[in-house]
């Protein structure tokens, strides 16, 4: 990651990879790299699928009045030829005063733009999504160590155990558990914090059900009942997933950036929505939604069996998105 110093902020940032909090965080400093080299510094920020080359040329010519600029041109791989050549014949002589931040997904799509920037000297921050576990607990183990805490692997594993593989989830547990402890995180400190946590298991079993994993979702439902989590808020964790995939596919495929202020939800949880709602029909989300309430109904109603009612309310959401809602 790029760090903040009295050295002045690269001319050229190539924030390249899949991974969006990483992602974030690489923009973030690097703006925050130009606003310490010049506080009065003017940021903006585009998308590249709706940026003219004709207004990438304004924002980059010398200004009259000095000064320094920062533009963030995020989604790169969706730029247009012409888009593509003006900002490669730019890199070609930056203005030193200016800090060019392009953010692109890497593969194949876009590719040259990428391999242009490179090529023309720029810095590049890869922030490719983790795939092992290994560089998840390396993720967790530096996300304490940069904020002055100790956690060993065993309490990393543990963590991610409870969390799931979103590394945004993943951050804000690690925040939280520093905020709640000594700062000394062991494999007991997050058994302990997390029994009963269904903020966190609750939205394991609702994200394993909406994409179709019902192995999965039912063994995450178990551990949570069996680890002592209230059935109540895994009720509301999986009627708020059906709920948000069902808000998202409704507003289409557009930019998560774009949607976020339609739908008065953060991008990256559109971004997943998105990611969630491949495999459903409209009919189908119509189902698990009335799944969902019906579990709510006799969860909070003080169903014999609310262990049971949850299940079944898995099997139903699997059912639903298997089947298009067809009775």
């Amino acid at each position: 990651m790029l760090h903040v110093n009295a050295a002045p902020p690269p001319s050229l940032l190539l924030v390249q990879g899949d991974e969006e909090l990483l992602a974030a965080r690489a923009v973030a400093e690097a703006v925050e790299a130009a606003r310490a080299a010049d506080p009065g510094a003017d940021v903006r920020e585009y998308d590249a699928g709706s940026l003219a080359a004709g207004e990438v040329a304004e924002m980059l010519s010398p200004s009259l009045f000095g000064g320094r600029r920062a533009l963030v041109i995020r989604s790169g791989q969706d730029a247009r030829k012409d888009l593509i050549a003006a900002l490669l014949a730019y890199a070609k002589s930056p203005d030193p005063d200016v800090t060019l931040i392009v953010t692109h997904v890497g593969g194949a799509k876009g590719k040259a733009f990428a391999d242009g920037l490179r090529a023309a000297g720029a810095t590049v921050v890869p922030v490719m999504k983790l795939k092992k576990d290994s560089e998840r607990v390396a993720f967790v183990r530096n996300e304490f160590r940069r904020k002055g805490a100790r956690c060993d692997d065993a309490a990393a594993a543990a963590l991610l155990q409870a969390v799931g593989t979103d590394l945004r989830e993943i951050a804000a547990a690690c925040s939280q558990l520093l905020a709640d402890t000594d700062g000394k995180i062991t494999e007991a400190v997050v058994a302990r914090y997390y029994r009963g946590r269904a903020e966190v298991t609750g939205f394991a079993v609702a994200d394993a059900a909406m994409v179709g994993d019902l192995p999965g979702a039912l063994e995450a439902l178990r551990w949570a009942l069996h680890v002592g989590v209230d059935p109540v808020p895994i009720a509301d964790a999986l009627a708020d997933g059906v709920r948000t995939v069902a808000r998202v596919a409704s507003a289409g495929r557009g930019n998560p950036y774009q949607l976020a202020g339609t739908l008065g939800m953060p991008a990256w949880k559109i971004e997943k929505a998105q990611g969630r709602s491949r495999g459903w029909t409209p009919e189908g989300l119509v189902e698990a939604m009335r799944a969902a309430a019906d579990c709510n109904a006799a969860v909070k109603g003080g169903a014999e069996d609310r262990g049971f009612a949850l299940e079944q309310t898995v099997f139903a959401i699997a059912a639903a998105r298997r089947d298009g809602g067809a009775r």
